[in-house]
């Protein structure tokens, strides 16, 4: 269960909530975060390229399927980034304490299920850590120095640093495509997990990272251009509605889209999980807000400055 806590999918769930009913600013850096930290954790895992226990001893017991390397853990990184990120933002110790300790839960999590050394555990805290202590060191001057851009500019902005991060991730990729995974690996891992094979190069992750990033900042860019940013205040009703209007949205675009684009390793199938997961980006950021507030579920936040940082509205 605490193992859920650090799924990918899981954050797609919260990032949402934070950023339509209960902070938008807190929102907008969660989702920050956790595409960068996912970018950089996939750099390193195709860079190492190591395994995970139970490729290699068949006596490891796994409660968990992975395809991916397994140095950094990415779900200890992403706690610790993404966790920590919201416990730096959170008043109070009591619940600086209990964030941290979930954050070392959920690292535990996966030495338990038999999916990471504890080598890899401990690299992806520290990773997560310095990750978040970066964010929190550029946040504000970089914040500055977007907030002097125009709309046209910061969507520049935007589309050059979604080739960048994608390219970087496929660039790897490619770095290490004469690399072959050993056959006792494949072999091992198929004896724990029949109906999966292990795919580790897989580059499905930099197009899907890309076009998120593209959708989310151009969109927020957007929306900040039109009106200052989203404002997520509102009734309990409200604030339910939204997020369960906006899943819904998530959901046509992700899974439906997903359904229906073809997913094979090659030029078209890349270049259409770009546009789907660049929709849901755009989607989560400013085009879910617009209908919140054409169907009376948000009111419109006009002539105010949205700060990329929450510190003036902590969680």
């Amino acid at each position: 269960m605490l193992s859920l806590l650090g799924q990918e999918e899981f954050y797609m769930l919260v990032m949402p909530i934070l950023y339509w009913s209960i902070d938008a600013a807190m929102g907008l850096r969660v989702a920050i975060m956790l595409l960068l930290s996912n970018g950089v954790n996939t750099i390193f895992k195709i860079s190492l390229h190591s395994p995970r226990p139970y490729w290699l001893d068949t006596q490891v017991k796994t409660f968990a399927v992975e395809t991916s390397f397994a140095l950094p853990s990415g779900h200890a990184q992403h706690a610790a980034s993404i966790w920590g990120l919201i416990a730096a933002s959170t008043k109070g110790t009591t619940g600086k304490i209990l964030l941290g300790l979930l954050i070392f839960l959920i690292g535990l999590s996966r030495i338990y299920l038999g999916v990471h050394f504890i080598t890899d555990v401990l690299i992806g805290w520290a990773l997560g850590g310095l990750m978040l202590w970066a964010f929190l060191k550029l946040e504000k001057p970089i914040a500055s120095w977007l907030k002097k851009r125009s709309l046209a500019q910061l969507l520049s902005i935007s589309l050059i640093s979604s080739v960048l991060l994608g390219s970087s991730v496929l660039f790897t990729g490619a770095a290490a495509a004469n690399w072959q995974i050993p056959e006792v690996w494949q072999a091992t891992a198929r004896l724990a997990q029949m109906e999966n094979e292990i795919d580790p190069m897989n580059m499905d992750g930099a197009f899907t990272i890309a076009g998120t990033w593209l959708g989310m900042m151009a969109g927020a860019a957007w929306l900040h251009h039109r009106q200052g940013g989203f404002n997520p205040s509102g009734t309990p009703g409200q604030r339910l509605l939204r997020y369960l209007i906006g899943v819904a949205g998530i959901f046509v675009f992700w899974f439906v889209l997903g359904q229906v684009f073809p997913r094979e390793a090659n030029a078209v199938s890349f270049s259409l999980r770009y546009l789907r997961y660049t929709m849901v980006g755009l989607w989560v950021s400013a085009a879910a807000p617009i209908l919140f507030e054409r169907l009376g579920l948000a009111h419109t936040k006009k002539h105010v400055i949205a700060p990329l940082s929450s510190e003036e509205n902590p969680l």
